[in-house]
This record gives C-alpha cells, sequence and structure tokens, in this order.
C-alpha cells in the first residue's frame, strides 16, 4: 500500500472513531469522497484534532509541530469546511468535524454532480451502519400551529421560543434540496431556510455558507415553512445550535426514515397526530401534507399509521374539519433531549460502542 493509500485508509479510521462515524464500504465510494476532499497534507492535519475545541498551541505541544505555522493550517482547514473553528476572548480554537452532520453540510458551495453522485452513494451505508435511532443528531417539533394549546409544551419543543433565545441567526441554503436542484431532481420547496445559531453561525457567516437575519426574518422562515410543508428538526439538544426544514423527498435524515417499517421508533419525538372519525371529510389534505407516507384514505376517513408518524403536525393547521391533532406521547415514551450537542454525541458513541459489542 502506498504512503497515501494508508494516510486516507488513517483518515477514515479517524472519522469513524467520531460519534457519528463513518463506516466502510465494499466498493470503496467512502475513499474516493475522502480524496476529493482532502489533499494528503489537510488529511495528516485533520487528524491532528479531536472534538475537544484546542488552541493551536495546544495541538502542537502534543504534535511537534510549529506553533506559528500549524495556526495558519488549522485556520486554512477550517476555512475549507474540513475541521471546526471556535473563536472565544480572541482565541481561536479548533475540533474535528464529523462527516454528517459537519464535512458534508460545510460543503454546501462546493458542490458538483460527481460530489452529489458518490455522496449520494454513500449516503444508504451511512445511515443504515452509523445512524443511532436510539440518540439521533437530530429531533422533530412540531410547528407551531399544531401544538396542544391545552398542554404545556417545554420551552425546546416550541421553535418560535427558541428563535427568541438567540442572539445571532444565520439562514442557510439546505443542503438537500440544493444537491437535488443540482442533480435536475428538486422540488419546490424553500432552499434558503436552514437555521444556525451561536458559534455555529459565526463559522458558518466566516466560512461564507449563510447570512445573518434577524429574529423577525427567522420567524418568517419558519411561517414559510410551517405553509410550504417542511418538517422542523432542530439539534437534538436543549440547547439548540440549529433548525433544520426538511422535505421527505430531499432531506437524507427523512428519506432514510421513510425507507424504515416503523420510522415512528427511531426519531427523537415526543407527539404523534390522531384524527377524529367522526369530524374527518376525507378531503385528503393530511395525507398531502404528511412527509412520511404515515396518512391514508380509509372509506374515505384519513387514518393515521403511528408507526410512521413523527409527530410534525404538518397535518395538523390544514384539516379544513378540525379532525387532526396533536397528542402528547405517555410519560414512559417521552425523550427529554441532552442538555447539550457534546452531551448527545457522548450517548451517540455509548450507542455505537454498545451496537459493535453485540455484533462479536
Amino acid at each position: 500500500m502506498q504512503d497515501t493509500d494508508k494516510l486516507y485508509e488513517d483518515l477514515a479510521a479517524h472519522l469513524d472513531r467520531l460519534p457519528a462515524g463513518f463506516p466502510r464500504t465494499a466498493t470503496g465510494v467512502e475513499m474516493r469522497i475522502l480524496r476529493r476532499l482532502f489533499t494528503p497534507e489537510q488529511a495528516a492535519l485533520a487528524m491532528l484534532t479531536t472534538l475537544k475545541p484546542e488552541t493551536p498551541e495546544e495541538i502542537a505541544a502534543r504534535s511537534g509541530r510549529n506553533p506559528e505555522e500549524l495556526a495558519a493550517q488549522l485556520e486554512a482547514l477550517s476555512r475549507k469546511g474540513l475541521i471546526f473553528r471556535i473563536r472565544k476572548d480572541g482565541k481561536a480554537f479548533y475540533r474535528a468535524s464529523q462527516f454528517v452532520i459537519g464535512i458534508w453540510e460545510f460543503h454546501v458551495n462546493d458542490l458538483d454532480p460527481e460530489f452529489i453522485r458518490d455522496a449520494n452513494e454513500y449516503f444508504p451505508h451511512f445511515f443504515r451502519e452509523g445512524y443511532q435511532p436510539e440518540i439521533p443528531p437530530l429531533r422533530t417539533i412540531p410547528i407551531s400551529r399544531a401544538l396542544p394549546s391545552e398542554q404545556a409544551v417545554m420551552p425546546y419543543e416550541k421553535a418560535r421560543e427558541i428563535i427568541m433565545e438567540q442572539d445571532k441567526i444565520l439562514v442557510a441554503p439546505c443542503i438537500c434540496r440544493k444537491e437535488h436542484h443540482i442533480t435536475g431532481h428538486g422540488c419546490d420547496k424553500p432552499v434558503e431556510s436552514c437555521l444556525v445559531f451561536g458559534l455555529g453561525a459565526e463559522y458558518y457567516e466566516e466560512n461564507g455558507l449563510g447570512r445573518q437575519i434577524t429574529r423577525e426574518e427567522a420567524l418568517e422562515i419558519l411561517e414559510k415553512a410551517e405553509t410550504t410543508g417542511l418538517v422542523l428538526q432542530p439539534s437534538n439538544a436543549r440547547t439548540v445550535t440549529n433548525i433544520c426544514t426538511c422535505c421527505g423527498c430531499c432531506c437524507q435524515i427523512l428519506i432514510h426514515l421513510k425507507s424504515m417499517p416503523n420510522p415512528s421508533e427511531c426519531v427523537a419525538s415526543n407527539y404523534f397526530a390522531a384524527v377524529d372519525a367522526d369530524l374527518c371529510s376525507g378531503c385528503g389534505t393530511c395525507a398531502t401534507r404528511c412527509q412520511m407516507d404515515a396518512v391514508s384514505l380509509i372509506e374515505d376517513t384519513a387514518a393515521i399509521d403511528l408507526n410512521r408518524c413523527i409527530g410534525c403536525g404538518l397535518c395538523v393547521p390544514t384539516c379544513p374539519e378540525e379532525a387532526v391533532r396533536l397528542e402528547l406521547k405517555s410519560a414512559e415514551v417521552r425523550k427529554v433531549p441532552p442538555p447539550h450537542m457534546m452531551d448527545t454525541y457522548k450517548q451517540i458513541a455509548v450507542s455505537r460502542m454498545r451496537k459493535s459489542r453485540k455484533r462479536r
């Protein structure tokens, strides 16, 4: 094996050690992706980072590299979307980026048909082997007009409250809809619609991946998401770092979930839809709005497949008869998100480790 081949093998192993993983394939498509994204020098540099944010001086101290040279190299690598960068108190900190959610999304401006082809070949394998349904990276929350008015709702379940808590908000293109448009398969739903907050917003802004907007503009984007029928998927933590607005035809996560017989068991959601058969007129609007194929008409009455319903609430506000409602799941199956995304990553890592042991 040539030295460069081993370098990319080591990089693949490095990414696979991160919580979300980077599972290998029989075709080697994942190695084509790495060679496309990383030069050999960048691959070696990326492997110096971990999930812990570190200064160039800290990374240099344990790698034997020159701190000044390393600082410039890490900055360039972060600008290319291959590692993550945090600025705090005038200092730059760098940490490893996972492939998804991370490196793939950071290349929303660098898509081309060949890259998309390789990614779409890899994603089914990635989600089949790497996705941890016990603790997914995103969760589903109801759209605002679907929330039951008679029930107490936690702040992290309310999209509007999440927005109002943010000091810095960016909107970025949805990479899933953008890549579908590039290959001629896109839908008509909004592309500039994914919201990023806090440190992620600063990274996106510095890297030219999105534009800063006001809270009012963010609320308008949520309103448009509700109107056009997009599922709200914030990061799976009580401290929210982003809200994705997803459609079932383009979103890689929803496409993966739709391929499963029981998506409701593989998504972090605390609600499900229910129909009052006495009120339902059988118009089929709810079935059209559903992004998970969870609604069907049986003898001119809407029926919800609870194995497929993810509690997004898209079916509720457009029902002309007000026959559809969201109900809160029972206390024993409700899921409280971890406090922060680093806590989520730790749980994902534990879940992967547990699965790996069972396979042995």
